[in-house]
């Protein structure tokens, strides 16, 4: 089974600036990023819009979140099954807004940049519809365990459409502040194309960042699926760093700053462990003159060196190719 984040940081990330080059190389790359985009149309739940173009898929889960008495249809199901959650889904949109902010330019050269937003809009109005007070995020649709016994289609199931929350009691802080992550990842995408959903989400973004670091507590609610192994402090510096991008507060950079301690080495940028991305957008920071940030920028360096070809500390082994082309995103 394919979890859709890991398609598009494998397919975009790596081929997004070949795109340019594509008759050189002899690689048709804008077909290969526009497959990459249009296959999460495929991974759509809820009511599909006109503009849909997988036109094989039909609406399904709508009444997702009535045993709760909220709307949650909409988002997008998980890994080639029907259950929604909200933790990978975050991270997805994250990695989707990321690329949308660091190449728009080449997006648009290709005409695929309406498209992505399209997808990131998708996901981040799931995640405001889970977010339904300052304290409570839903964070999973369906019953994982009854749902990988039985394949079918979405449109067809018939299996529980269980709903699971965090809240005060049962804290969740990965979920929290990745969802703050992505929300504040989006804004800054819309920023410049529609003002007043940029500041919705980035309203949103703030209010789960607090929750998540005021009622600190790991998130088992989606294991055996997605178990937290790093813990969250990870997410919570990463939420931190997109909050000062998106936001320009110092009071985010301060935080990262004051919980430096956190920073860990890592050889690996996943739904999980996202220690790497907090360091790659802190490290831009530091290059432009904040150096009190300089242990992000070790780790930063730290990671380059650990996938780097021919380097005297490669720990990551890739697949014949242009390895090259898998750095672009730094």
């Amino acid at each position: 089974m394919i979890h859709v984040s890991h398609v598009f940081r494998v397919a975009v990330l790596s081929c997004i600036m070949a795109s340019t080059n594509a008759q050189a190389m002899n690689h048709d790359y804008k077909d290969a990023l526009s497959k990459a985009i249009l296959f999460f149309e495929g991974q759509r739940s809820g009511k599909l819009p006109p503009t849909q173009r997988v036109k094989w898929r039909g609406d399904s889960a709508l009444s997702d979140g009535e045993s709760k008495n909220v709307s949650l249809s909409g988002g997008y199901y998980d890994a080639g099954d029907n259950v929604k959650f909200t933790w990978p889904m975050a991270f997805t949109i994250s990695l989707l807004s990321w690329a949308a902010i660091e190449y728009s330019e080449q997006l648009s050269s290709v005409s695929q940049l309406g498209y992505l937003r399209s997808e990131i809009r998708w996901g981040s109005n799931f995640i405001l519809k889970a977010h339904v007070s300052s304290t409570k995020l839903y964070t999973q649709v369906g019953d994982g365990n009854k749902d990988h016994a039985c394949w079918e289609r979405p449109e067809d199931m018939d299996t529980p459409r269980t709903v699971t929350e965090i809240n005060i009691n049962s804290p969740g802080t990965e979920v929290a502040a990745e969802s703050a992550a992505a929300l504040a990842a989006a804004s800054i995408v819309f920023k410049g194309v529609d003002s007043n959903y940029s500041s919705k989400l980035l309203k949103h973004s703030k209010s789960l960042f607090k929750f998540g670091d005021k009622y600190q507590g790991s998130y088992q609610g989606s294991c055996p699926f997605y178990c937290s192994y790093s813990g969250y402090h990870d997410e919570l510096l990463w939420a931190a760093a997109w909050l000062y991008k998106a936001s320009r507060e110092s009071r985010y950079l301060k935080y990262a700053i004051s919980h430096g301690g956190w920073n860990q080495a890592a050889t690996e940028f996943s739904w999980d462990n996202k220690f790497v991305g907090a360091q790659i957008l802190l490290a831009k920071e530091y290059f432009a003159g904040k150096h009190e940030l300089e242990t992000f920028k070790r780790g930063a360096d730290s990671f380059v060196c650990a996938i780097m070809p021919n380097s005297s500390v490669v720990q990551i082994r890739t697949t014949p190719g242009e390895p090259s082309k898998s750095f672009y995103f730094f």
